[in-house]
């Protein structure tokens, strides 16, 4: 038996999340394949560029990166660990809170972390790139979508709402 599905789209392509979700998933794909050679998986790239990216002169937590990168701070715990086994990030006692571990990138993390970031950045340029003219203007709605996000607290960032509240 086959069913009706109520939809107020004609025509599935219509419909703004769908294409969002299929738009998404073969950006992933393709980020996926990017990151392959460099041993990463994505996640493990965004928080390794990300703490690459943080100011070092300040202790950045565990908690801090979560926040930075936008993801689940027991996530991000799991994934540290697998980049501290590959020795590209270490934690230290925090020099103020004992109960806190400050991250460190390695050298060897900064080097992988940059010749990676490289290669997604060429990946999206030429995934982007049949977007032509309308490249920023897409990536100017996709920062107006996390910014509403980040003021809502849909995004799962703490940072943005407290700012804004």
């Amino acid at each position: 038996m086959t069913g009706t599905l109520n939809t107020s789209y004609p025509d599935p392509n219509m419909s703004t999340g769908l294409m969002l979700w299929r738009v998404t998933n073969s950006w992933q794909r393709e980020i996926r394949a990017t990151l392959a050679p460099f041993g990463l998986t994505h996640v493990q790239f965004v928080l390794l560029a990300a703490l690459t990216a943080m100011d070092s002169e300040t202790p950045v937590t565990q908690r801090d990166l979560a926040e930075q990168a936008v993801t689940d701070p027991m996530m991000t715990s799991q994934v540290l660990r697998a980049l501290e086994e590959k020795d590209l990030v270490e934690r230290h006692p925090h020099p103020t809170d004992r109960r806190a571990r400050t991250l460190a990138v390695t050298p060897a993390g900064v080097a992988l972390a940059n010749r990676a970031n490289a290669a997604v950045e060429q990946a999206d340029h030429a995934y982007f790139f049949a977007l032509g003219r309308k490249r920023q203007d897409f990536t100017d709605c996709l920062a107006t979508l996390s910014a509403a996000a980040d003021i809502s607290g849909k995004n799962g960032s703490t940072s943005h709402r407290t700012e804004s509240a």
